[in-house]
Parts: structure tokens; C-alpha cells; sequence
């Protein structure tokens, strides 16, 4: 039989419970799918004199239960508590002389966010004057000041102390608290002194980063982008800011980098493969449509999509949406033929490198084809996606010009590996 002796509003601070006849505090951890608290059997017994201070005194009450924190950390959800450890923990805490409870806190492990959390002055914590810091404690929590509490203190720990100004720029972005979060712009999260120089920083970084764009990069799926791309736009979007306020913490010159970077990646995301730039460019170099009226794609695992002039989609766009739905470690090699013209190219993404491959004799009477084969290094997404509009637009024949092309396999992969080193 348990009933329920003393609670506090917030269904987080541990209960005192009468089980059997005997009262012991009950915490509460976890939370169910309605986020109400999930009780475990982490109880451990009290006496009389315990209660009473439970009662009275909501700063000892919240001090108990952030030394007990910890135990139930190691006890995990499966675990027991150790009731020894936490009975240890009651006299030391809810009995003591002021003083007496600051010493013993500098001897245990305890969970400073818990008492952050509902009101604790932390400079006070930090001077270990614990009993003084929760003079201001309050039932109810704010889990977000705790939160701030933990982000500064891991800046600290890398040695970076945040100005208003930077403090202003990454609570702009959302990463004021989680530096791993997607950034987004939040004005509201900013003091509205601050927010105007905050807007200088946004509107220097959008001017050097006008024209740019991160393109998407169906090697790795169809919705990743090109690394390339990223990079190149951090590095200006870095060197904007850091002209524009040179005074600004490494942490708010990345938000804000992180901040364009993604949300250009965003936009091309949402941005149709007809409308990417390869296709653009065939549009552009063939007055809308292409020379080639009829194309194969083969993936390395045999699989095989035709592509028919006149369609609703260009050649390029068909083939990079292609590559993006069939691409994984372990399918790297696409191709592209023109049965009629008696031409291909083959896409080697492991490698960095085509090939392109031209018919020079007809197999006749049983024999087999006599084919030319050519190889070239290429330099990222951006390449490949130049090499396929130009196949698309003019074949073979267009893409001398993108050379050099080398016709000696072992010579080819001599020249590959140069480059790698």
C-alpha cells in the first residue's frame, strides 16, 4: 500500500510516500508520452525529522534532490538505486548547519543544472556557497536557464566568452544553446537594442554571398548537396563577417556562415533537377532541345532507364535524377549511351574520373565491336555535370575540349594517382 504525505506542484521534485508504514522518497524520471513524469522504483527511506524539513524548506528539498540525482544517473533504468548512498545523503543535507552543507556539497557529486533550473544564483553555486544560492529557489523550473548555464559553461571550457553582440548574432540563428542545431533566423530571440547591429552582420554576409549557390550533388542521394559548393560559400560568408565586425567570437562568425550555407542548400533542395544548372545549360546551348534523340542510363548493378527526345524532361535532369535515386557505396558506375551514334560515357565516382567510349568498327560476321576508349580525371560534381551536358549536347565529339583524355589505361591510372597524393 503507498499513499502519497507531501508533494510540491511540480511533479518532478521528489514525493514523500508512506509504503508498508514506512515513508521514503520517491523521484520521478523519464517522462511518458504525454511528457508526464515516469516513476521508477528509485525510493530510499526518511525519518520524521527529514519530512519535516521537506516540508519547510523547498531550498534543503531541491539541494537533497540534486545529490540524488546522480545516484539514479548510475542506477540507469534498470538499475537500483543505492539506498545506502542516498540514506547517506539525508542527515548531511536536511540537518546540518549551513556551513556544514556547503563543505559536504564540495565532497559529493551533485546536479548543478537541477538548481539552476529553479532559480539558484550561480555565481554563488560557482563560489560554493550553495545553501546562500537557493535563497531565491523557486518550485517551478526553468529548464531553459539551465540550458544557458551548460552552453556557456562548455564555450568557457574552450576558452570562448561570448559579448552581447555575439550572444545576439547565435541566439538570431537558434544556436545559442545547441551549436549543432540547423540554424534559422529568429528576430524575436533577440533584444531589440541589439537586433539592428545583428542585421548588419546578416546583410554583410547576404552581400558577399550574392550569386552564389550550393548545388546539389546526386553522388551521394538525391537530396545531398555539394561539399564543394559549401565550402566555398563558408569561406566568404567567414571572410565578410569577419571584415564587417572583426571583434566577433569565432562561435558567431560560424552561426552565421552555417546560416547561408544552409539555407542555400535548402533552395536548391526544393528546387526542381529540370531546373539545375546542367539542364540550363542544355536548354541553353540547344536552343531547348538537344542533338540527341535517344539515350540509354545503366547503373552498376545492371539497372536501366531510357530517356526518348520529346519528353517532358531533358536528358541531363533524367540522368542526374537517375544517378540520385541508384547511387550508394557500393553503386558507383553510371553510364550513358547512344546506341545510334555508337557512343557512351561511363561515370567512375569512386575515382574521379570518365571515360568515353566510341565505336570505330562494326562487329561483322560474328566478330566482336572495336571500341575506343578514353579516360580523364574529373574535378568534383561540378565536372561530371559539365562532361554530361556537353555528351548530351554535341557527344564525343564536344567533349575534347574538357580533356586532356588519355588512351592507356595504366597510364591513366598512373596520372589518377598523382593526384591523389
Amino acid at each position: 500500500m503507498r499513499d502519497i504525505v507531501f508533494t510540491r506542484r511540480s511533479g518532478w521534485i521528489p514525493n514523500v510516500i508512506r509504503e508498508d508504514g514506512e515513508l521514503k522518497l520517491m523521484l520521478g524520471a523519464g517522462a511518458d508520452a504525454n511528457h508526464d513524469p515516469r516513476t521508477f522504483t528509485f525510493t530510499f527511506p526518511i525519518g520524521e525529522a527529514h519530512l519535516a524539513v521537506i516540508r519547510e524548506d523547498l531550498a534543503r528539498h531541491l539541494l537533497l534532490w540534486s545529490a540524488v540525482l546522480p545516484l539514479c544517473d548510475a542506477a540507469g533504468t534498470k538499475g537500483s538505486l543505492d539506498e545506502n548512498a542516498a540514506v547517506a545523503l539525508l542527515d548531511p543535507i536536511l540537518l546540518s548547519a549551513p556551513v556544514d552543507v556547503d563543505a559536504f556539497f564540495r565532497s559529493i557529486r551533485w546536479d548543478r543544472g537541477r538548481l539552476i533550473a529553479h532559480g539558484a544564483d550561480i555565481d554563488l553555486l560557482e563560489r560554493g556557497q550553495v545553501c546562500a544560492a537557493m535563497r531565491a529557489a523557486t518550485e517551478t523550473s526553468n529548464g531553459k536557464r539551465a540550458q544557458e548555464y551548460h552552453a556557456n559553461r562548455r564555450r568557457a571550457e574552450r576558452g570562448t566568452v561570448l559579448g552581447p553582440l555575439d550572444a545576439a548574432v547565435l541566439k538570431y540563428t537558434g544556436q545559442y544553446l545547441h551549436g549543432a542545431t540547423v540554424p534559422r533566423r529568429m528576430p524575436d530571440a533577440v533584444d531589440p537594442a541589439l537586433l539592428p547591429e545583428v542585421m548588419r552582420v546578416i546583410a554583410a554576409v547576404e552581400q558577399a554571398c550574392a550569386g552564389m549557390r550550393i548545388s546539389r550533388d546526386p553522388r551521394r542521394g538525391k537530396r545531398a548537396t555539394d561539399k564543394r559548393d559549401w565550402d566555398l560559400m563558408a569561406t566568404a560568408a567567414d571572410a565578410a563577417v569577419r571584415r564587417a565586425h572583426p571583434g566577433l567570437v569565432d562561435d558567431a562568425v560560424r552561426t552565421v556562415s552555417f546560416l547561408m550555407c544552409s539555407e542555400a542548400a535548402e533552395r536548391s533542395r526544393s528546387t526542381p533537377m529540370e531546373d539545375d544548372e546542367a539542364a540550363a545549360a542544355d536548354r541553353a546551348g540547344a536552343g531547348g532541345s538537344t542533338r540527341k534523340t535517344a539515350l540509354s542510363f545503366t547503373d552498376d548493378k545492371g539497372v536501366e532507364k531510357k530517356w526518348l527526345k520529346g519528353g517532358p524532361r531533358t536528358a541531363t535532369a533524367e540522368f542526374w535524377e537517375f544517378v540520385g535515386d541508384r547511387s550508394a557505396g557500393d553503386n558507383e558506375v553510371f553510364t550513358i549511351e547512344d546506341e545510334e551514334m555508337g557512343e557512351g560515357i561511363q561515370l567512375h565516382f569512386y575515382a574521379d574520373s570518365i571515360a568515353r567510349v566510341t565505336t570505330v568498327r562494326e562487329g561483322e560476321g560474328g566478330s566482336e565491336p572495336e571500341y575506343r576508349v578514353e579516360y580523364s580525371l574529373v574535378d568534383g560534381i561540378g565536372g561530371y555535370r559539365k562532361l554530361v551536358s556537353a555528351f548530351v549536347l554535341g557527344g564525343c565529339a564536344a567533349l575534347g575540349q574538357h580533356g586532356p583524355w588519355i588512351s592507356d589505361a595504366a597510364e591513366f591510372e598512373r596520372a589518377r594517382r598523382a593526384r591523389g597524393r
